[in-house]
């Protein structure tokens, strides 16, 4: 095969426009905490799980949580990688929709109804850390990986 001046511009093209659309999935797929959460803004959420969203690099709860003036609202909670949240002891059978859940965590800076969860309490009284860790997130002794 003889390769042409434009071959080889068309190749450079195609193999640049490539490698711009992988890096831009990666970047725009997985954030460190302080990209999109705060830390001054700890919450506690309460209610039952909506759905879960077992997806790589977070997986999402999606959950029903009262206000005090008894609105209820739908948020949706970052955790760990699902197979960090695995290891952990949560699984789809532990987070049926339905199943009443209490997430410790922190809200996003835009105030949407999205936070970071660092707890989960299952209705059993068994917590489980579902945070990511070194991702930014406040140092509270929570993350069993902290030194």
């Amino acid at each position: 095969m003889k390769l042409t001046l434009t071959t080889l511009r068309n190749l450079s093209f195609a193999t640049i426009t490539a490698a711009a659309l992988a890096s831009s999935v990666q970047v725009g797929a997985h954030h460190a905490f302080g990209a999109e959460f705060d830390p001054n803004r700890p919450l506690v959420l309460r209610g039952p799980v909506v759905k879960v969203e077992w997806v790589n690099p977070h997986a999402w709860i999606h959950m029903e949580h009262t206000t005090e003036a008894g609105d209820k609202e739908v948020w949706m909670v970052e955790g760990g990688t699902p197979n960090t949240l695995l290891r952990r002891g949560l699984n789809k059978r532990s987070l049926v929709p339905g199943t009443y859940i209490i997430v410790d965590g922190y809200q996003s800076k835009d105030r949407s109804k999205r936070a970071n969860g660092r707890d989960v309490t299952l209705a059993d009284g068994r917590k489980v850390f579902m945070g990511s860790s070194g991702t930014g997130a406040p140092r509270d002794g929570r993350d069993p990986t902290e030194n």
